[in-house]
């Protein structure tokens, strides 16, 4: 097929945000430098912002050249229920009474593990919370943990080393944690229905081997920084805060419930979304700030992921068409890094006849890649959102994110390759 003017410039635009991704530290530092302007270095230096700036340039592009009529119609052709699944979701997730209750929970798992310090709560929270993202979805499971882990660990003091290791970790574990079951991981969600994938499917296939990666991952971080862990006292949950109201809480775990159930419905998770806002609104006493900001700017730059997505499909399954079996997981992991995995996996989804086989391998690259990048997985750039404030600058260096993220990575390919 030989691709359109519109989509070369959809290409280059996109290979552009990449590299925008990866310099968004260097704005941060102009930001300080040249005072002048630093609210516009700030917005140039913000993760969430770069997607959806280049896919705007797009869509003036796509006006100028192919006019008004072909630019909307593009745009409605795209699915925004992700952006607006994530933004619902990171919300709700984020807010006190459900915070409360998982940290509650995984700080009486933790007292169980005869660990010192916060070793046994890091472990928990390492394991456990990617693996519930398979049944309350990765974005709310993102959402949990990093909330988590900014309070009992990234606010306290601990040595940059253990901040990156933390992150590679978890958003690794995160990425394959969903695949326990057919509708909470993207990259699953889009082939599942299409290729006939059960919960008893992906629970004997994937999830599995899914939760031995998790675990090694986790333990292996742990005992790496034992001393650091060990000598960090943990604190009892819910110190210093309000708690909140059973009954509230319950509230919000329906509310938390109905999001993720109508999850593929956007009318009716963002109608039971301006019902919970108006019920925190209700009762702000027993609320912290509700995370709009960070959940907007999330959703921005999946739309605009989106959006620039829709102008890649003329390259990207071509060259995932031509892969064997072995090269497709290799591939599919390699690709991921610098587009969303569940682009990678629907671009498959497309094809007919492919063998299960090739089916397998495309969507374990898929997954095993999610954590290398912010790009690589819808709910990376919620987690980011949430951590890169502790980081110097706010900025998380990318490549010291992917150098983090590697060691994990190859656990999480070895188990689903070799198990």
């Amino acid at each position: 097929m030989t691709p359109t003017a519109i989509q070369w410039i959809g290409a280059l635009l996109f290979a552009v945000a990449i590299l925008h991704t990866f310099s968004t530290r260097f704005f941060e530092h102009m930001a300080h430098a040249r005072p002048a302007h630093a609210g516009m270095w700030h917005l140039l230096g913000e993760v969430e912002v770069v997607f959806g700036l280049w896919a705007s340039v797009l869509a003036v592009t796509m006006f100028v050249i192919d006019g008004a009529a072909a630019t909307t119609s593009y745009i409605d052709s795209r699915n925004f229920t992700e952006p607006m699944f994530v933004f619902a979701i990171m919300v709700i997730a984020g807010t006190r009474p459900i915070l409360q209750t998982a940290t509650k929970g995984a700080w009486l798992l933790a007292r169980a593990i005869p660990l010192r310090g916060s070793m046994g709560l890091y472990i928990v929270v390492m394991t456990l919370v990617p693996l519930l993202g398979s049944f309350i979805t990765e974005p709310a499971a993102m959402t949990l943990a990093t909330l988590i882990v900014a309070d009992r660990f990234f606010s306290r003091g601990i040595s940059t080393r253990l901040k990156y290791a933390t992150l590679g970790v978890l958003f690794v574990n995160i990425s394959i944690g969903g695949t326990l079951t057919p509708f909470a991981a993207p990259p699953v969600l889009m082939v599942a229905r299409k290729w006939g994938w059960d919960i008893g499917f992906m629970m004997s296939v994937f999830g599995w081997k899914a939760a031995i990666a998790v675990a090694v991952n986790a333990l292996s971080s742990a005992l790496l920084f034992r001393k650091q862990l060990a000598n960090l006292p943990m604190r009892p949950a819910g110190a210093g805060a309000n708690p909140v109201p059973l009954a509230l809480v319950i509230v919000h775990l329906l509310f938390l419930a109905g999001i993720v159930a109508f999850a593929h419905h956007p009318a009716i998770f963002m109608g039971i979304f301006l019902f919970f806002l108006g019920v925190a609104h209700a009762y702000q006493s027993h609320q912290d700030r509700l995370i709009l900001r960070e959940g907007l700017l999330v959703a921005f730059f999946l739309a605009g992921l989106v959006v620039l997505g829709g102008q890649q499909e003329w390259w990207l399954q071509p060259a995932l068409m031509r892969m064997s079996n072995n090269a497709v997981f290799f591939g599919a992991t390699a690709l991921t890094a610098f587009t969303d995995n569940a682009a990678v996996t629907y671009l498959g989804s497309l094809v007919n006849g492919l063998s299960g086989e090739f089916k397998y391998a495309l969507v374990v690259g898929a997954v095993t890649g999610g954590g290398l990048t912010v790009i690589a997985n819808a709910p990376n750039p919620a987690g980011l959102a949430i951590l890169r404030q502790h980081f110097d600058d706010e900025a998380v260096n990318p490549i010291g994110w992917a150098l983090a993220a590697l060691p994990p990575t190859v656990i999480a390919a070895i188990a689903f390759r070799l198990l």
